[in-house]
């Protein structure tokens, strides 16, 4: 009998124990908001857990960086708070609406318009055909191409437009300085154009390379989104995690937690229902109590993984907090995880939609963790990161001569003039991410 009482405790402490830690993973992992929508979730079904309500810090990832940028963009926003609210309270459909308005219509020529206007995207595209548009109105395709033509000549230019090539053209016959070549290109070459196969258009249109080359300098001029300056992307705030802060060289990293709602012990209630000598209600406050226990020690579990974390990356990213992020540095999650001794998935779900805010702008996490590329300087070997193998790639193309840009092996060739050794096909998928085309399509013809 006591052997099996013994087997059936053990085999209870060791359910419970699992589920704790699944617990307390589950909560490490989670993101700020998901914590809150816990934490509110539990306070509404454990009486005992009171939380109190704190003010929070947005910060908005698209305009986040060091101190003195965000004051120029606060200084310019308050010189031109007015601009800033005829740019975001108009979308273009209302623009459209105002200027149709003025005209005389009929009842038919406002419901095609109405639909035709309703059906265009945030780039001023048309998203529906004039079949469809004529079939849902129940008038002629005839009327619907009427009214199409109609908005082809409202403003922004190119407005309208089914295609890009249309929404060019729409923009070049408003344009009485428009050169001929620009128009020829457009209408009949413009596959060729965009693939720039400009031989084949420089020999059928009887014309010099630098020609082509100034009729590009001209399309580029125009607008292939004629809708987006009324379409604003919405700021995406985030709330940091951490906080680093650095005098005189010295770096300090500190959890954010203003943005957490505070979790406190209902005494009162705890007292007043300790009176009650009825034992479901003692059975009751002892759960609920080692439920608000497990939180609160969950919770600082929580924050002392992810301060740990956060220190490991700093002196391992030293230089990125001192001197930006051109200095960042290859770093697994391996390495942090043998660095303050807890295993690596527990560093992956600790970043997991964490964010740090940095001198240099507010970055999730992961963002250092990059992986490394061999290095050789003299006779040692060092780690390039990715992030500064792809700055130094853009800088290099940045400065290359347009007439002969640099193709990707002499990408490669100068990478290992510093030390650094990748494949040419490294240097392709760079190139890619940092949206930078291939040389034949980067090279300028005067």
């Amino acid at each position: 009998m006591d052997l099996k009482f013994g087997l059936y405790q053990q085999q209870t402490l060791k359910l419970s124990m699992t589920q704790e830690l699944k617990q307390a993973i589950e909560l490490l992992q989670y993101s700020t908001q998901e914590l809150t929508s816990f934490l509110e979730a539990k306070a509404t079904e454990n009486p005992l857990i009171q939380l109190e309500n704190t003010n929070i810090k947005y910060i908005d990832i698209r305009n986040d960086g060091s101190k003195k940028s965000r004051s120029k963009v606060k200084e310019r926003d308050d010189k031109q708070w007015i601009d800033q609210i005829s740019q975001t309270s108009m979308s273009l459909q209302d623009y459209l609406f105002i200027q149709i308005s003025l005209k005389t219509l009929s009842k038919d020529e406002k419901r095609m318009l109405t639909q035709l206007i309703y059906n265009l995207d945030a780039n001023g595209y048309l998203t529906i055909s004039l079949e469809e548009a004529a079939q849902i109105c129940g008038l002629t395709i005839e009327m619907a191409d009427q009214c199409l033509k109609l908005i082809h000549n409202l403003e922004p230019a190119g407005v309208g437009a089914r295609n890009l090539k249309e929404c060019l053209l729409l923009q070049i016959n408003r344009k009485a300085d428009c050169p001929q070549i620009v128009k020829d290109i457009v209408v009949n070459y413009f596959n060729e154009f965009a693939e720039k196969k400009w031989k084949v258009i420089s020999h059928e249109l009887d014309v010099q390379m630098n020609e082509i080359q100034k009729a590009a300098d001209y399309i580029k001029k125009l607008e292939p989104r004629p809708g987006s300056a009324y379409h604003k992307e919405q700021p995406q705030y985030i709330v940091p995690d951490l906080i680093v802060t650095i005098e005189n060289d010295n770096i300090e990293v500190s959890l954010f937690q203003k943005h957490l709602p505070n979790v406190q012990f209902q005494k009162d209630y705890y007292t007043k229902m300790s009176a009650y000598k009825d034992q479901q209600v003692k059975h009751f406050l002892k759960e609920k109590t080692k439920d608000y226990q497990w939180i609160m020690k969950s919770l600082q579990q929580r924050n002392e993984t992810l301060l740990k974390v956060g220190m490991a990356i700093i002196e391992k990213q030293f230089d990125f907090f001192l001197k930006g992020p051109a200095y960042l540095k290859p770093l697994t999650m391996k390495e942090v995880s043998q660095e303050i001794g807890i295993h690596e998935s527990t560093v992956s779900r600790a970043v997991r939609e964490k964010y740090i805010q940095t001198p240099f702008g507010t970055y999730e996490l992961r963002y250092f963790f990059s992986a490394g590329l061999m290095k050789t300087t003299g006779e040692e070997e060092e780690q390039a990161s990715a992030f500064q193998v792809k700055t130094m790639i853009a800088n290099f193309i940045e400065k290359e001569n347009k007439l002969k840009p640099l193709s990707d092996q002499l990408i490669v060739d100068k990478l290992k003039n510093h030390g650094i050794v990748v494949s040419r096909r490294t240097i392709a998928k760079y190139r890619e991410q940092l949206k930078i085309p291939s040389s034949a399509k980067r090279k300028r013809y005067g």
